[in-house]
């Protein structure tokens, strides 16, 4: 059974395929033990393309997320599930969806026809970046590209002033979309230039600042530092935390417009940027 962990706009989703249940959750559950803390505070459903599975092992894998603080709020599936969903005192949510990347990825296909099936898969995107990382490392290269300036940019025209300031946390640079899955971690600040989409994830220890549409997690200041923000140009994470803190659930429909989230005395708050500023 094809078993899989998303983040959307809603909270996060338990896809389970066709086959074992208990073999497809026990797999999870491993992946989940690795960061057991960091879904902490959220909502999921569960989305069944194939048939019920047996309620002992449903009722040990919602024994085992609510240990992780997830809540389960329902589940998809056919139209078996609707009795299912209530022995279990679960919200039946409909049929399964169908995957929203399906139509995402055609419309790529389109404009790339020269690539194979395999290239355009899901897979093949995380196969492709693990081997490219491989072979950067193998050349003496940084994993993540760095740009390269032109002459008379380096070190030796720096101005005196700018040579003798203290080194501090680093900003890391990402320009490209953040597919589900793909992850970024920096001790200092995050710019993306692009989309991350629901189930990537930005952890920094400073600000998290996206210059696109912002769907999947963002923490900033995750080694406790309340003072950080997240901007984005588009602010719509599936889960967004500062410090200790993880932002409420509900929150009101907002217009696409730059906003930036930051503390405000025991909760996170959102704002517009043009009111704010970055003097917050």
């Amino acid at each position: 059974m094809l078993a899989l962990l998303r983040g959307t706009a809603a909270g996060l989703e338990f896809v389970f395929g066709e086959g074992s249940f208990s073999d497809a959750w026990s797999d999870m559950r491993e992946r989940l033990g690795e960061r057991p803390d960091f879904y902490r505070g959220s909502r999921a459903t569960v989305v069944f393309e194939g048939d019920p599975p047996e309620a002992a092992s449903f009722l040990a894998f919602a024994a085992a997320i609510w240990e992780h603080g997830i809540e389960l709020r329902g589940l998809y599936g056919s139209e078996a599930f609707v009795d299912f969903a209530a022995r279990q005192s679960l919200e039946y949510l409909g049929p399964a969806p169908r995957p929203r990347v399906a139509s995402f990825e055609r419309k790529r296909a389109a404009k790339a026809g020269s690539l194979t099936d395999a290239a355009l898969s899901l897979d093949a995107d995380f196969a492709g970046a693990r081997a490219d990382i491989a072979r950067r490392r193998a050349r003496g290269e940084p994993s993540v590209p760095k740009p390269v300036f032109g002459p008379g940019a380096g070190p030796a025209t720096a101005s005196p002033v700018a040579a003798a300031l203290p080194s501090g946390p680093h900003t890391m640079y990402h320009r490209g979309t953040l597919r589900g899955g793909q992850s970024l971690q920096q001790l200092g600040n995050i710019v993306v230039i692009g989309d991350v989409n629901p189930g990537a994830e930005l952890v920094a220890s400073g600000d998290v600042v996206v210059f696109g549409a912002l769907r999947g997690t963002a923490h900033a200041g995750a080694q406790g530092d309340s003072g950080a923000r997240v901007f984005a140009l588009e602010l719509a994470p599936t889960q967004l935390r500062i410090g200790t803190l993880i932002a409420a659930e509900g929150q009101p429909v907002r217009d696409k417009e730059p906003e930036v989230a930051f503390v405000d005395g025991d909760r996170i708050a959102i704002a517009p940027y043009a009111k704010l500023g970055a003097n917050r």
